[in-house]
């Protein structure tokens, strides 16, 4: 139901509580949000205790994208997806690479107020001859309510639906998102606690719990680690994060992504090209069959690779296809089936 100024939504995913106070529990904050006052996001506020969105509809980027620019490599290959987002985040990352439009939590007025109806993002992706529908650029937990909506009428269109997400859904929350939800990559930023508290200002163990209950859920997911130098790049960090994803499943593509200076990280190096290496290689010593690197040119780690046979299945090039040998979804030289899905 639109109240009012067409981006404001009565919420879902909340409680009253006594004094008009309420409890979100869209995302692993669950903030108790008192009158007048808006939760971590600060896209959700209580309004004498009613939980309303603020960005409900408020798109602020419509796009097709190379599916493999979520990334997701694994997931409808070579085909492109209709990208959306509104303004806001529920972390802090001083080195998000997106911050004008996902750390606008106390700026969302400088943004148009335009709203946008669910079917129209689906006409823009079929006329886009769009595969899928992606939540992306901020973080899509915090406009769940408009994503949902969206990805109804997509499944109606035969359209999948995909997050690129920080992993923060509380257990209700990804409920909600299987079977509407088709795909997702998670960031898997850290595998230490402190890390999470003191630069995202959220917990490891959430993100971890999320991964797990995705893959459970039938969300097809694949993972992306930003390196930053001196800051998640130890050799034992590394095998951390390998280790937790071989466990969940060796087929979990891991995406080892290339760090560059932004926003509030801009003495931080560049991440050296040894280092992604030596992280790929840990990675394969952790039984990980499908490791990617990202954000460089010209590497053979952006290709599929057969682990049966060893030939190269889909080569890629500045993130889009260049060429497949699959057939029906298997290798093409060997036959070996592959955990790829491509309709």
């Amino acid at each position: 139901m639109l109240v009012g100024e067409q981006t404001t939504y009565r919420a879902d995913f909340w409680n009253p509580e006594r004094n008009n106070e309420v409890d979100c529990f869209l995302c692993c904050h669950r903030c108790r949000i008192l009158s007048g006052k808006r939760g971590i996001c600060g896209v959700r506020e209580n309004r004498d205790g009613v939980l309303y969105s603020l960005v409900y509809g408020r798109v602020i980027a419509e796009n097709p994208d190379p599916i493999e620019k979520k990334p997701l490599y694994h997931f409808l290959p070579g085909t492109r997806s209709y990208s959306i987002a509104t303004p806001g985040c529920n972390f802090r990352c001083g080195f998000c690479q997106n911050w004008q439009i996902s750390q606008a939590r106390g700026e969302l007025e400088k943004f148009p107020r335009t709203y946008v109806e669910p079917r129209e993002i689906v006409d823009g992706a079929l006329r886009a001859s769009c595969a899928s529908i992606a939540y992306t650029y901020t973080e899509p937990t915090i406009f769940m309510e408009y994503a949902l909506a969206v990805a109804r009428l997509a499944k109606e269109k035969s359209l999948k639906n995909v997050f690129v997400t920080n992993g923060y859904e509380t257990p209700e929350a990804v409920k909600a998102m299987c079977g509407l939800i088709d795909a997702a990559n998670v960031d898997l930023k850290s595998f230490s606690d402190t890390f999470y508290r003191s630069v995202c200002h959220g917990r490891l163990e959430h993100v971890l719990n999320s991964i797990r209950s995705m893959h459970e859920g039938g969300i097809h997911i694949e993972v992306t680690t930003l390196v930053i130098p001196s800051q998640n790049d130890s050799e034992e960090e590394l095998e951390k994060i390998a280790g937790f994803l071989s466990e969940v499943s060796p087929d979990m593509p891991w995406h080892i992504s290339r760090f560059h200076p932004d926003y509030q990280a801009l003495d931080t190096i560049p991440t050296p090209i040894s280092t992604l290496e030596r992280a790929a290689q840990i990675g394969e010593r952790k039984g990980l069959r499908y490791i990617y690197v990202g954000n460089v040119h010209d590497t053979e780690r952006q290709h599929t690779h057969c682990p049966s046979c060893g030939k190269t299945v889909i080569s890629r090039s500045l993130m889009r296809v260049t060429a497949s040998k699959l057939k029906d979804g298997s290798c093409a030289y060997c036959g070996s089936s592959l955990p790829l899905i491509t309709k």
